[in-house]
């Protein structure tokens, strides 16, 4: 592989590392009392509650609750270490209060304060078990509800539990919540459990659910989809995942990473096939990339264009490479290319219009499509277009009609007709189809003045 895909973006780095800071907070913002009361005298009791309490869970609560409140009146006038002394003891009488749980409202209060104890305490089991608490009572407003099952998933995923993480992110992501984060977390747990197909479904999902509530999704989804998929050896996704990624973010880095892809993953491609991916590479600004990953692409592209066959597409390419610093005007492979190609152009250039007027008598297409080749890759693609429909016209060329179509589609991009390109385009079988999927890409971008 040529490409340097450590380049691919964040991946979801910064997601995961700000997931890791909310997850340890003390307390999460639900909308609930920290310590709801407990009514002792006759006339509260009468009073309607918005939770009703059991008798069982009131008699070891009340007491508890007043310890709570004295540890959380320290916050901000104590160190950390201090407040975690002073919170200590309400472990284990949490831990004794269990049994007394015997309704949902008792596992509301009882689980936030599991969540407000284990954060004073550094205990993230304790935190994720609270959380999990609240989130099986049922008695969460939906909102409320879908923030702690984010929350669930963070801590989870901060112990390595990763299928609590799947279970409880899952339909938070398809529901197209607020934090971006929690997609990139739900895909690293399907990956790290060794479900690449499924991490990337998570982040299909996360992109659809983003994509109907009108929002565009961040780019470290589609870097993250991307290195899975090559991670895992998975070819036809590693693919679609630059192909989306270049059509959601089309830079070029990211055309350059598409690029270079297609040729790593795709089979059966040889020189012709190759020299197209270049030819992409290099009109939609990949090479124009940092000359350190670019320098093999400028390598392969003239080999490919090969300078016996396209001398003047060498000498212009090797000269962009070295005026880019991505190649070296001393170096023997780029001093024999020039060496070679540079002699060649005047006369290959004046024998043209005698080709293209042979290529019109010939019975078969072969002759025109060669010549079409030739008028591409000196930038002159009408006199291209006009051969290569010639060439298709007049038939005998059905073993080289796939490039024949490539190569008309590009002739017509480089003229601004990107309707009729990306007609070609979709005409292109075998192991040229998904280059033509790249060049019609391509082909909308240029048309949407991207």
């Amino acid at each position: 592989m040529r490409a340097s895909f450590g380049k691919f973006g964040k991946s979801g780095a910064a997601a995961l590392a700000m997931a890791t800071a909310i997850a340890g907070a003390s307390v999460i913002a639900l909308g609930l009392s920290a310590t709801p009361a407990f009514a002792k005298d006759k006339e509260k009791d009468k009073a309607p509650a918005k939770v009703t309490a059991s008798p069982e869970f009131v008699k070891v609560a009340a007491p508890f609750q007043k310890q709570l409140q004295d540890v959380e009146a320290k916050k901000g006038k104590v160190s950390a270490e201090e407040l975690k002394a002073a919170a200590l003891p309400l472990v284990p009488q949490l831990a004794a209060m269990e049994p007394s749980v015997k309704n949902v409202a008792d596992k509301v209060t009882w689980g936030q304060w599991q969540q407000i104890v284990g954060g004073y305490v550094d205990d993230k089991p304790l935190v994720l078990k609270g959380l999990q608490a609240m989130f099986d009572s049922g008695q969460l407003p939906p909102e409320t509800s879908t923030t702690v099952a984010f929350f669930i998933g963070y801590t989870a995923y901060q112990l390595k539990d990763y299928p609590t993480t799947i279970k409880a992110l899952g339909p938070v992501v398809a529901g197209n919540y607020k934090d971006e984060a929690a997609a990139a977390v739900l895909a690293d747990a399907f990956e790290k459990s060794g479900q690449p197909a499924q991490a990337l479904d998570a982040l299909k999902t996360a992109i659809a659910a983003k994509k109907a509530a009108g929002g565009v999704s961040p780019e470290d989804w589609y870097s993250q989809g991307m290195r899975i998929a090559v991670k895992g050896k998975l070819n036809a996704a590693s693919l679609e995942w630059s192909f989306l990624q270049v059509q959601a973010y089309p830079n070029a880095l990211n055309w350059l990473n598409a690029g270079q892809l297609l040729n790593y993953a795709s089979t059966g491609f040889q020189a012709q096939e190759t020299l197209d991916v270049e030819r992409l590479i290099d009109r939609s600004g990949g090479l124009s990339s940092d000359p350190k990953y670019v320098e093999r692409e400028y390598v392969a592209y003239l080999q490919a264009a090969d300078y016996r066959r396209n001398p003047g597409e060498v000498v212009r390419i090797a000269e962009k490479g070295i005026a880019a610093g991505a190649l070296k005007a001393d170096d023997t492979f780029v001093k024999e290319a020039l060496t070679n190609a540079r002699p060649r152009i005047a006369a290959d250039k004046a024998s043209l219009a005698g080709l293209a007027t042979d290529a019109a008598k010939a019975p078969t297409g072969v002759s025109a499509a060669a010549t079409a080749d030739a008028f591409l890759s000196y930038g002159d693609s009408a006199k291209a277009e006009e051969l290569y429909k010639l060439a298709l016209t007049k038939g005998g060329v059905d073993a080289n009609k796939d490039r024949i179509l490539t190569r008309l589609g590009i002739a017509q991009i480089d003229q601004a007709k990107y309707p009729d390109a990306k007609a070609t385009l979709a005409q292109v079988g075998g192991v040229r189809q998904q280059l033509a999927a790249l060049w019609s890409i391509f082909a909308d971008q240029k048309a949407a003045g991207k």
